[in-house]
């Protein structure tokens, strides 16, 4: 009953944050990074962000949920009260990457740091170097699910995809209350839409990946790798269209529209269609993930698909020959 009451605060406080933005003309305009043609409301992932920590707080009264991980999670608010200041008033690129740091130090000292770091043949467990890199994973996480929200469902769909893979693999109900929590405003984001995401929700999204994903790889080693190929398809373009970038010698600041996502939308691919087939891409690598017991192996595989597909959106629309 509780995840059904928390799914009818996500649709409706959704709802009723769409009809203020467009009462209050707050939309979303239409600049060169825009994917979108039509001025739309933003600030979707208010509803999202305060149905997850209404669903944590459930968790935390019914003692569902480990502490550390809970105020691990909870030092989130931090990241959506000051993305949400930034959907408002723009704040600082230095501002910004300054909080980003302080939650993620937050995030670190709740989980305890980050153990050890797998890389198959050989196993790093100095605690400094594994937890600088756990610092700087962070805030890339939060960084790059912000660049990969962009379309209409893309970045909800992918919430969705991972949480309910983290589910059906470690089985704990923090992953149904951010189900429940995306999934309502999904539905008012999902092809045509009618309100964005904006900051405050794309962020603590990817706040709340890069803390499953120590987390979870605190306990097995292994699950690391499970949550680097389940989260692969968003890391994977952020991250090579990164180094294309600067391989370009573009300057990294600068607004672009060259993600693998963006790309396709540019090729004649509508909203809806790219994110059908980033949800077929992500069915394959959940079946690697569960079906391939050696995970040295799946992760070969999900970098092989990942590749092919970059190549195939490379020949619909050219990385290089345009700005």
């Amino acid at each position: 009953m509780i995840y059904l009451i928390l799914l009818l605060i996500s649709f409706s406080l959704t709802y009723f944050i769409k009809e203020y933005a467009i009462k209050k003309s707050l939309v979303a305009t239409v600049n060169e990074r825009s994917s979108h043609t039509v001025p739309t409301p933003h600030g979707g992932g208010i509803a999202l962000a305060i149905t997850w920590f209404l669903g944590l707080l459930y968790l935390y009264f019914t003692d569902d949920i480990d502490l550390n991980l809970f105020y691990a999670l909870l030092v989130g608010i931090v990241i959506s009260l000051v993305s949400f200041l930034d959907d408002i008033y723009e704040l600082s690129a230095k501002l910004r990457l300054i909080f980003q740091s302080l939650v993620s130090l937050g995030g670190l000292y709740f989980l305890g740091g980050f153990e050890s770091l797998d890389f198959f043949v050989f196993s790093i467990e100095n605690q400094i170097v594994t937890n600088i890199f756990a610092f700087f994973m962070i805030i890339w996480f939060i960084n790059l699910y912000n660049f990969l929200d962009g379309i209409n469902g893309y970045a909800g769909s992918e919430a969705i995809f991972l949480s309910l893979s983290g589910f059906i693999l470690f089985n704990e109900n923090h992953f149904i209350v951010l189900i429940v929590a995306v999934l309502g405003f999904l539905y008012w984001n999902w092809n045509k839409a009618k309100i964005f995401m904006g900051d405050v929700g794309s962020t603590l999204l990817g706040y709340n990946i890069a803390v499953f994903t120590i987390y979870y790889s605190n306990q097995t080693s292994e699950n690391f790798w499970i949550w680097i190929i389940l989260f692969s398809l968003f890391w994977f373009d952020a991250t090579v269209t990164l180094i294309r970038r600067k391989l370009n010698g573009e300057k990294l600041s600068q607004a672009h529209k060259k993600h693998a996502y963006q790309r396709l939308t540019q090729a004649g691919w509508s909203h809806y269609k790219v994110t059908n087939y980033s949800v077929v891409v992500n069915i394959i690598l959940f079946c690697l993930v569960y079906f391939v017991s050696n995970i040295f192996i799946a992760f070969i595989f999900s970098i092989i698909l990942l590749n092919f597909v970059m190549k195939y959106i490379d020949k619909k629309k050219s990385f290089i020959k345009y700005s």
